[in-house]
């Protein structure tokens, strides 16, 4: 029996690592890039009028979702030390809903956390920061942001796919 889950082990983690996403089990800056492309991928696959689209009233529509995404990438950045952008503000929620103007900030967003985890140095990983009346670190925060993206990478792979989208990835 031992022999046999052995033979199962050796075989199966070839063919794992043969169909790795890209970015998967390398790291934060690896994880980012995973879900970086899959939410850009998923948000350029998805046509212009489903951006409009919520599954009910008083959720938040599918730009609406991606806006999101991309106030609490600079929102919570901004915890670590990056100013937000001049143009960032609360409201890009509700006034961003076309599919290219999503798209840019949504790259942006993005681009923005990945840039600044970069220069971090490990040291300032530990550096204490608060957040709503709680203590926390710079590395918590990031942990924080990636969390937060995949989150709602799951909701939008929900919404896309009761609009008839298929993720890119998996087709």
């Amino acid at each position: 029996m031992r022999a046999l889950l052995l033979l199962i082990l050796l075989c199966a983690k070839p063919v794992l690592s043969q169909h790795a996403p890209e970015g998967i089990w390398q790291g934060y800056d690896g994880e980012w890039k995973h879900v970086t492309s899959q939410l850009v991928a998923l948000a350029e696959a998805t046509p212009d009028d489903k951006f409009a689209w919520r599954p009910a009233a008083g959720v938040r529509s599918t730009s609406e979702v991606y806006m999101h995404i991309v106030i609490a990438n600079f929102g919570l950045l901004s915890y670590t030390g990056p100013k937000v952008p001049a143009d960032f503000n609360e409201n890009l929620e509700k006034t961003v809903t076309s599919k290219a103007d999503v798209i840019k900030w949504l790259k942006r967003s993005m681009e923005a956390v990945k840039t600044a985890h970069a220069a971090v140095k490990p040291t300032d990983l530990n550096r204490k920061l608060k957040i709503h009346d709680r203590d926390s670190t710079v590395d918590a925060m990031y942990l924080r942001i990636i969390v937060h993206a995949n989150e709602h990478m799951g909701q939008l792979v929900a919404y896309a796919r009761m609009t008839g989208v298929v993720p890119p990835w998996s087709q």
